[in-house]
């Protein structure tokens, strides 16, 4: 399971936590949490998919030289 994975689930667990209180301020701070979850993930996803390029990248520059 990748890092962005696990942040996936986390958001959704905090998103389904905050569906099943009644309380404003525990939803209030699930729906934080799902935000910073979903943060990670989105993150995570960029850091990968930019050292792909840069992998790239560099493996084209091994090839040309």
């Amino acid at each position: 399971m990748s890092h962005s994975d696990f942040c996936r689930q986390q958001a959704a667990k905090a998103q389904a936590d905050a569906d099943a209180t009644q309380l404003h301020n525990v939803r209030d701070r699930c729906l934080r949490s799902m935000a910073a979850w979903t943060d990670m993930a989105d993150r995570a996803e960029r850091v990968a998919a930019e050292r792909e390029v840069r992998e790239a990248a560099s493996a084209a520059a091994r090839i040309l030289s």
